[in-house]
């Protein structure tokens, strides 16, 4: 689908004014399907797909983990390399108020507020991604370089 004809949610307001190019996906979102179901919807290797995950640290600040879709994130070492006792994920109620997005559909883009970014550095090497566009069922294609220059994430190696 083009870019024009995308819903306009914060995430894909904001691409456009920053003039990232970007390609729109749709796909049949499921309840708890996660990245598998959209891989699988869009015939697209689930590496490629970037989830966005909300994690607290032991002071409750919220933050954002970007990783790979047919990863898990090692919260053990994730704590380690940002120097803090412990890192939890955040409640739904807690990532759907922090970002201004409804759990499912929660994009790095364009949060309500302000978090830090954190991200698996193997995603760099990607010759380009999906990440949601800030809605249920829609993930929108993009270069990590685009990615890495608006959201200035700090380089993690956490994958497991």
């Amino acid at each position: 689908m083009s870019r024009d004809k995308a819903p306009a949610t914060p995430a894909i307001r904001l691409l456009k004014e920053r003039k990232i190019k970007f390609t729109v996906h749709f796909y049949k979102y499921e309840d708890k399907g996660g990245t598998r179901t959209s891989a699988r919807e869009l015939n697209i290797d689930e590496h490629r797909i970037i989830k966005t995950l909300i994690m607290e640290n032991d002071q409750q600040q919220p933050f954002i983990i970007l990783m790979h879709g047919d990863c898990e994130v090692s919260l053990k070492h994730l704590a380690r390399q940002l120097k803090v006792k412990q890192i939890t994920p955040c409640t739904v109620d807690k990532a759907d108020r922090v970002t201004g997005y409804q759990t499912g559909g929660i994009s790095p883009f364009a949060t309500r507020q302000s978090l830090p970014v954190y991200m698996e550095e193997s995603i760099s090497l990607l010759d380009t991604l999906l990440i949601n566009g800030g809605r249920r069922g829609m993930l929108v294609e993009i270069k990590p370089a685009d990615l890495i220059e608006h959201l200035k994430p700090i380089s993690v190696s956490v994958a497991i």
